[in-house]
């Protein structure tokens, strides 16, 4: 008898979005087959400790008793695993930025998702845009600074801004999701407010010019080398922009999948996805934002998430959904993924011997 692939999920977090991380880890833990997979639910407290039993993720849900829980590491010794692969569900600060998929590689366990460049990559707004525009990708006009420079010599970066850029703006924090930190700012006065709040939570501030007329249409992309797009769709906020209360709290948010868009759009949408995955190296899955304007219909990237929500609401399943692959085969798939790319890396050689041994 096969037996079972032992997973780990890993959840929670030094991150804003720590209480987003347990709801996705929620449904991926209840939609992975119990025939296939053995888990081993591991939680990282707000403080930074791992922490592992059978019911730690309602533990940490009640945030009480966590001092009982008995600690789980991964330690950077391959030599010391045993767990056959990591599905990290650790969203924002890290969990999505590179840091914890280096822990992976140095244990040489294979994870879901993208290495640690695409994952750092994806995290930075601005490296986003940066590589994307290298690749011929649009995105939305952008300035960013960072809050040493703002610190030193506020005027002239608000001055550079309005010269660069035309009101509104949405203000972010570089490195961070679920639309933490985010504002708009309609004049001086709101940029001033909004780059106060952006600061408190990374030290490079993005701003970017608001394409007012905009829809807000994402995708999802599966695969490594070779990735596939979904079926595009819509998201119809409750509030002014998409931000955290939009997305997770007030219930109002709808989204329309498919969205309802010509197939040359969609088309586009769908190659420009695949174009943005592979321009920041990423791996596994993403899920792709974009804006398209009603007037113009020209569309720009606007943000790659490397580690999507995967919440009974998150767009990232939905879409994979329509397209015709259900939640637990779409996880299923995603296991695969990271111990093809892990295999494949093991087959690369790591060492090598010189004609002479010339450093002794």
């Amino acid at each position: 008898m096969k037996s079972k692939i032992r997973v780990g999920v890993i959840f929670g977090g030094r991150s804003a979005e720590h209480e987003v991380s347990l709801v996705s880890a929620t449904s991926v833990i209840k939609s992975l087959d119990k025939k296939k997979y053995e888990i081993v639910p591991i939680g990282i407290t707000l403080d930074g400790r791992w922490l592992s039993s059978p019911d730690v993720l309602n533990i940490f849900k009640a945030k009480k008793n966590l001092n009982r829980l008995p600690e789980k590491y991964i330690l950077p010794d391959p030599a010391k695993q045993n767990l056959d692969v990591v599905f990290p569900v650790v969203h924002g600060t890290f969990g999505e930025d590179g840091t914890i998929q280096g822990l992976f590689e140095l244990a040489g366990i294979p994870y879901v998702g993208a290495g640690v460049l695409g994952s750092s990559a994806g995290m930075d707004k601005v490296i986003t845009k940066q590589l994307c525009e290298h690749e011929g990708i649009p995105v939305s006009p952008y300035f960013w600074f960072l809050k040493s420079e703002y610190d030193k010599g506020s005027n002239k970066v608000i001055n550079s801004i309005e010269r660069s850029l035309t009101y509104p703006y949405f203000v972010k924090p570089a490195n961070l999701g679920s639309s933490v930190g985010i504002s708009k700012a309609h004049n001086r006065k709101d940029l001033v407010a909004a780059i106060k709040l952006a600061a408190k939570y990374d030290r490079k501030i993005l701003i970017e010019e608001s394409i007012e007329d905009a829809r807000e249409i994402e995708i999802s992309v599966l695969g490594n080398d070779d990735p596939i797009a979904s079926l595009p769709g819509e998201i119809i906020s409750s509030n002014e922009f998409y931000d955290y209360d939009a997305k997770y709290v007030d219930g109002k948010s709808e989204s329309v999948i498919p969205a309802v868009l010509p197939k040359k759009i969609i088309d586009r949408l769908k190659d420009l996805s695949v174009r943005g995955f592979k321009a920041i190296d990423c791996a596994g899955m993403a899920r792709i934002d974009f804006l398209v304007s009603r007037k113009t219909r020209k569309i720009y990237l606007n943000e790659i998430n490397t580690i999507p929500g995967f919440t009974s609401i998150s767009m990232y399943p939905k879409l994979w959904e329509a397209s015709g692959i259900p939640y637990p085969k779409l996880l299923d798939c995603l296991i695969t993924l990271a111990i093809e790319r892990y295999n494949q890396k093991c087959r690369l050689q790591t060492s090598f011997k010189p004609k002479k041994e010339w450093y002794k």
